[in-house]
């Protein structure tokens, strides 16, 4: 419980730098392309933080599931495979890394299922 509120927390963090970074230490260094794609990696990283937390607060109300860590797990890999590969793509242009980033939504889709049906258990 508290490893996912603490995930969670510190990915806050990061997801709120980052984003300021995005925003005013980006703009002219990067295309409008490259911009909107870092600005896509940190909405999508901050939603999954709150998720993060979220999971930390539902694990100390439901009882116990392997489905929830599991699931924040998967969220955790989707903010490194999905926002990670946004990042690294704006920062560096290599377009390629872009085929990454459909294995983090994946990951966060299945992230959410799982926590859905723990909920429901």
């Amino acid at each position: 419980m508290k490893l996912f509120i603490l995930l969670g927390a510190v990915n806050m963090i990061l997801s709120i730098a980052l984003g300021a970074f995005g925003a005013h230490g980006l703009e002219g260094k990067v295309s409008e392309r490259m911009l909107a794609n870092w600005q896509t990696g940190a909405h999508y990283h901050m939603i999954h933080a709150l998720g993060l937390l979220f999971v930390g607060l539902l694990m100390g109300r439901i009882s116990a599931s392997s489905l929830l860590p599991v699931g924040g797990g998967l969220l955790l890999a989707g903010i490194v495979l999905f926002s990670g590969s946004l990042y690294v793509m704006a920062l560096t242009n290599v377009k390629a890394l872009g085929a990454i980033t459909p294995v983090g939504g994946i990951s966060f889709l299945i992230g959410w299922v799982l926590i859905a049906i723990a909920a429901m258990k």
